[in-house]
């Protein structure tokens, strides 16, 4: 049993497979990062100053509250009834949509660049031409 396990851990697709989420989840925090530390302040810029991290909706609460962390304070001090961070789904969304688009990029161009390389490599000849080769050739000789 330990042998069979050994086996399908270390088969070829089971170690593409883990290196890729591996690759995938450090892909994930570089597009955060490029979300949330250049094109948010970006957008931000451009939209006179707005700052999407920092939009959000408390509800049940008379007070206002200039930042998300002092929303965040009222409503575990009970002060509040629900707190709804709009701001922070629009982040994830303008994650989602770079990640996926990214991702699409890639993919189009390894797989198109791998379907160019085997088009490109002759396609063996088949054991008949092989053998009428050889024909060819002894006759010749």
């Amino acid at each position: 049993m330990l042998k069979e396990f050994k086996e399908f851990v270390f088969k070829g697709n089971m170690l593409d497979m883990a290196i890729g989420i591996i690759m995938g989840g450090a892909f994930g925090l570089a597009v955060k990062s490029l979300v949330d530390n250049v094109l948010m302040p970006l957008a931000g810029y451009f939209t006179g100053g707005v700052d999407f991290s920092n939009k959000f909706v408390l509800l049940g609460s008379e007070g206002k509250f200039a930042t998300l962390a002092a929303a965040e304070k009222a409503l575990e001090g009970g002060e509040a009834f629900t707190l709804i961070k709009y701001g922070v789904f629009i982040n994830d969304v303008i994650n989602l949509l770079i990640i996926g688009f990214s991702m699409f990029i890639m993919v189009k161009y390894v797989v198109n660049s791998m379907k160019k390389k085997e088009e490109e490599a002759p396609a063996e000849p088949s054991a008949e031409v092989k053998l009428l080769t050889e024909i060819r050739d002894s006759l010749a000789k």
